[in-house]
């Protein structure tokens, strides 16, 4: 007999956690819950949703938490709740299943399924009651319940056609496409057309920072020199670094602008999000000096080490939106919260401090108008005033945080604090992601990593993206310390990738092959706010191939490529990520620097030059032994003085002995458009 209980109390996930005291009979994704389907011949509602999701909340309170709608659900539904974060692949079959339906998705995602755990009718957020021109929930469920009692069949029987739909999108055959340089300077100047020139951002509301997107304008700048791309870029960046989506007093990035002009924020924080910007900021400060790139990125690294540190030296997922059941309670201020002594006078005027407010009779602090940097005095009063109401702001409820640490998302920001750690010589922050990344590691059983670990839960089995993400960390980690022991284990989780989550077909799945009860073993092809599975993994194993010179390495992955740029050919949707990966692929970068100490010149130069194209190698300069091979089979060079050498592709440059030429070298040039 099946337990007429909410099951969600022990789960790893403090999402789930969140809906234990629910009166709904939630049960947990699994082998059991879907037993019980099967075995009483009930439909499924699946709700997936995530600890930061503001309306996910909405829709508990208003439906999850009242006993009216629960007694419904219960009587008629086996109720299974999913952590979209813990759970992506689950999430990326049936938000593709509500797409399938002509609706547009979103979280919390609300489906309703076969006891085969097939997708055939579904929404995102309902209110109990009808309102905002949506359905009541309680209306929904006594009209799915009458439709399966009465009509069974025939919904039955629409169900296989939306599942072979489904499966055709997600798991994609098609023929491969060759490397094309021309493919991937179209989609840039597609990316660029639905860029806002004056606001920075894709045009229009509302306004995400989207980094494959970012990514894809970088890209084409160091590629072709088209100003253009990277002018977008920087001006993007720039703008939403002084928007109200940026915390001005504590640091870090909000999810996402829900107007047009990166005002007003979806005030959850994401771990992805600030790994991604902390990045970019890099490449922007490298490429301009422009001291807002290097203090935004210190003001989030300072929010990361204060905030967001759990489980033994990793990273927490996401902060709330939510503080005291409202959204941005704790971020923004009425005008009467802020002093009008003449100390404040400044900062009410460039940070946007009015009496009516900018937000719902509130002040979201922003420096839109007054993107500029002042002179020294007049900054030194702002972070004066910034600092004295931070501390005002501290003695406030905090918004909640989502403990667990994901794998993949963890990786994304020991890469981003080992690439910051070279540029702007902070030793300290090397230290913050390789704690995490010695953390990750131990938590490994049988070699395999987990997805997600809380306290001393931990989520078997890990995703393609987990061992994608610690790859190419551990890659970024062997740059930075020159320690090869990083290099072993990005080959190891290689290894991993390939036996657990192989096709047989030369391509990987999301899903590991011993992940149980999915009804389809997705690619990990889409984008989300995050490159795709499938390009982290191309461009993981490209920077492994670069490091190692392993040229069967560099074929498969060529290979790899090309079966996904067919496939996105054959979609044309959110993979960003896949053309991003594969163009690193025409012409790996290596640069080889040979010096007799870490601290020279030409490290120096090329710790102030970054490019994600590039991967860098140290080798200890040693009067009259020094010898290297550059490329495999190309033959030992005797070196004979200390020297950088570039390789692109298969071609090595003359070296250069100085910093300066060697910044010369790494400097991309401005074509004319």
């Amino acid at each position: 007999m099946f337990q007429q209980a909410n099951l969600l109390g022990q789960e790893s996930s403090p999402y789930l956690r969140q809906h234990a005291d629910n009166p709904v009979h939630w049960r947990p994704w699994g082998k059991q819950a879907l037993q019980e389907a099967q075995e009483t011949g009930k439909p499924i509602l699946l709700s997936v949703g995530y600890a930061a999701c503001h309306w996910c909340h909405v829709m508990a309170h208003e439906c999850f938490e009242d006993q009216e709608v629960a007694d419904l659900m219960n009587a008629h539904y086996v109720n299974i709740k999913v952590d979209r974060e813990e759970r992506p692949d689950i999430d990326q079959i049936y938000m593709a299943a509500l797409g399938a339906m002509g609706e547009q998705g979103g979280w919390p995602l609300t489906m309703f399924l076969t006891p085969e755990a097939k997708p055939f009718w579904g929404g995102t957020y309902f209110p109990k009651h009808s309102r905002y021109g949506r359905p009541g929930f309680i209306d929904v469920l006594q009209s799915i319940s009458k439709v399966w009692g009465e009509d069974r069949p025939r919904v039955e029987q629409n169900v296989d056609a939306l599942t072979n739909h489904i499966s055709a999108r997600l798991d994609a055959k098609a023929s491969p496409v060759q490397l094309d340089k021309h493919l991937f300077d179209q989609f840039a100047a597609n990316i660029y057309n639905m860029i806002d020139l004056h606001k920075g951002g894709l045009s229009g509301a509302p306004k995400f920072p989207n980094a494959p997107f970012m990514d894809t304008l970088w890209l084409s700048w160091l590629r072709t020199g088209n100003s253009q791309h990277r002018d977008a870029f920087i001006k993007s960046l720039r703008t939403m670094l002084q928007g109200g989506i940026y915390d001005h007093l504590g640091g870090g990035l909000s999810r996402y602008s829900v107007d047009d002009t990166w005002l007003v924020p979806h005030f959850e924080k994401m771990l992805y999000d600030n790994a991604q910007f902390i990045r970019h900021a890099i490449f922007a400060y490298a490429e301009t000096g422009d001291d807002l790139f290097r203090i935004r990125i210190e003001e989030t690294i300072d929010w990361l080490r204060r905030e967001m540190l759990v489980n033994n030296g990793r990273f927490a997922s996401s902060l709330d939106a939510d503080s005291e059941g409202e959204e941005g309670r704790f971020y923004v201020w009425s005008a009467s919260e802020i002093p009008e002594s003449s100390d404040f006078i400044t900062f009410r005027s460039i940070y946007d401090v009015t009496e009516a407010g900018n937000w719902e009779t509130k002040n979201i602090l922003n420096r839109l108008t007054s993107p500029e940097t002042f002179a020294a005095n007049t900054e030194a009063e702002l972070l004066s005033a910034r600092q004295l109401l931070f501390q005002q702001r501290e003695k406030r409820i905090r918004p909640g945080r989502d403990d667990k640490s994901l794998t993949d998302w963890n990786g994304f920001m020991i890469r981003a604090l080992a690439e910051a750690s070279r540029v702007f010589g902070r030793r300290e922050w090397l230290d913050l992601g390789v704690a995490s990344y010695r953390s990750i590691s131990e938590s490994m059983v049988d070699s395999r990593l987990p997805h997600s670990v809380l306290d001393q839960s931990r989520l078997f089995p890990g995703l393609s993206s987990d061992y994608a993400s610690m790859i190419n960390a551990a890659l970024s980690l062997y740059e930075a310390t020159h320690d090869k022991s990083f290099l072993q284990d990005a080959r190891h989780w290689l290894r991993m990738l390939e036996q657990w989550h192989g096709t047989g077909d030369g391509n990987l799945a999301l899903s590991a092959s011993d992940s149980a009860n999915v009804i389809i073993r997705v690619r990990g092809d889409q984008d989300e706010a995050i490159p795709s599975a499938t390009g982290q993994i191309i461009e993981a194993i490209t920077r492994l191939a670069t490091a190692t010179g392993d040229h069967v390495l560099q074929q498969q992955v060529e290979q790899l490529a090309e079966n996904a740029l067919g496939r996105v050919l054959e979609q044309r949707y959110g993979q960003a990520g896949i053309l991003n990966s594969a163009s690193l692929l025409l012409e790996p970068l290596k640069l080889v620097l040979v010096t007799s100490d870490r601290n020279d010149p030409l490290v120096i130069a090329a710790n102030s030059n970054p490019d994600p194209r590039r991967i860098d190698l140290w080798i200890k300069f040693e009067e009259g032994s020094s010898a290297i091979e550059l490329i495999p089979g190309g033959g030992v060079l005797t070196i004979k003085k200390p020297a950088a050498y570039l390789c692109r592709g298969l071609v090595c440059l003359a070296p250069v002995e100085t910093a300066a030429a060697l910044t010369a070298l790494l400097k991309p040039l401005p074509s004319e458009h």
